[in-house]
Formats: structure tokens, sequence, C-alpha cells
């Protein structure tokens, strides 16, 4: 799905993956599960291109649900994975995520997220080559993303920022549509290992003017960052909020 020229969605509300493109090739943001790797292909062919096309794959963190088809194009395309260095372990495998609490629950957005899983299930390879990044490091791949730290919802989270798409990556940092509870709206994510921190970490987010936020659950938010912020903050007031 487009949602703005040089800027494409894989996946829908539910798990996200997103995709920069210009004459130089193509950046893919996060990996969904290894089944996305047929929308990927889908998204792809219509705008042109091929896997051979991708230059970099790009970690927001390394949960399951973030680098599904990751090694899989990486070892058939050449491309390389860029993730903070925080994650790098759980990326390649060699560290498992810990246990979080389980947030409160509706049936119906749980079940869909479940069956999601299900039907976009596949052979998860850890990731054997992991480039790591640095807070505020600038890659020279399409769209010219800047790394920014936003630790809590794994001590490795990062957002990408590109400036030149008008538009920032935020894995789950944040969210605009809770997995479990259905609930609509900027909002914190839900399953994070350090709640405190991750919500300190949004701060880092303050002063960027771009107006595409993209979320790896919920609607793409184009109404810049400050309103998105200020959601936020009124989401953790009311008590339909979605953390």
């Amino acid at each position: 799905m487009e949602i703005a020229p040089g800027l494409h969605r894989v996946g829908d509300d539910v798990i996200a993956a997103y995709l920069m493109v210009d004459d130089a090739g193509v950046t893919v943001v996060d990996a969904g599960l290894p089944g996305y790797r047929r929308e990927l292909r889908r998204e792809l062919a219509a705008i042109g291109r091929t896997e051979h096309d991708i230059r970099a794959i790009l970690l927001t963190h390394a949960d399951a649900d973030h680098v599904g088809f990751a090694e899989a194009v990486r070892a058939d395309s050449g491309a390389r994975v860029y993730s903070s260095a925080a994650d790098v372990e759980r990326a390649t495998g060699r560290e498992r995520a810990p246990k979080t609490r389980m947030p409160r629950a509706k049936l119906a957005p749980t079940l869909r997220f479940i069956w999601t899983g299900l039907t976009h299930a596949g052979r998860s390879r850890p990731i054997a080559e992991v480039t790591a990044v640095a807070d505020g490091e600038t890659l020279a791949v399409p769209g010219r993303p800047r790394a920014v730290a936003v630790p809590g919802h794994t001590p490795g989270s990062i957002c990408w920022v590109s400036e030149d798409l008008d538009a920032v990556f935020v894995g789950d940092a944040l969210t605009t549509r809770h997995v479990l509870t259905g609930h609509r709206g900027p909002q914190d994510a839900p399953f994070s290992e350090d709640e405190s921190l991750a919500r300190q970490s949004l701060d880092r987010l303050r002063g960027l003017a771009v107006r595409h936020v993209l979320p790896g659950h919920g609607p793409v938010w184009s109404g810049g960052v400050p309103s998105l912020l200020a959601e936020i903050q009124a989401s953790r007031r009311a008590p339909t909020g979605g953390a």
C-alpha cells in the first residue's frame, strides 16, 4: 500500500513492515513474520521492483514479529540488516527475550492477532549477519534514515527517521491500535520490558517535524509528531487507554 510517494506499507493494522523507495533501491523497515515475505514480494512487484533491489533491512527492535523474513531476504538479496547494538544478540538468535506481563485483552482483537500469527507463520531463522548502529547515526541507504534510540520496549528499541520521506518508523515504541484490546488511537505499546523507560523514551521524539508516524501495529498517523504525543498523554489519563 502506498502511503506517500516513495513510502509503502507491507501488511496491515495488525502487523506492518514498511518500504522506503528511491532511484537507488529499496530500504525495508522491519520484517513482520516469515509469511509476510509473500506480501513483500507483491508490494515490490506492484512498484516494479524485486527483492534484489533491497539495499538494507532496518530493525526497530528484535521481537519475533519484526524480524520474520529478514534472514531469508538477506541471504537471497545480499541486503545488509541493521539493528541497535543492544538488540543484536536477539536478532541473531543468541539471546531470548524475557517474558513480559500480560496486559488486559478483549476476545475479538486477541483472536485476530493470533490468527494473523497462524496465517503468516513460517520458518523463522536467526539473522546470520547484523550490523549494529549507534544512536544518531544516519545510513547511506534509500530514505537516508537516522537512528533514534528509544529503549524500553526492548533494550535496543530504535526509531528510524527519514526527513527525505517526512516519516518516522517507530516499531513498538508506541502503537496506534492495541493488538489485544482493539483500542484505536496513539497510546503506549503493550508488552514493553521496561514500561517506565519506554514512556520516558518517547520524549526523544519531541522536536521531530515529520508528518508520518509509522508503527509496527496500528494505522499510520499522518498528523505529525506533536499531535501524536499529545494523544498519547491523553490516553494515559483515560481509563480506556491501550497500555
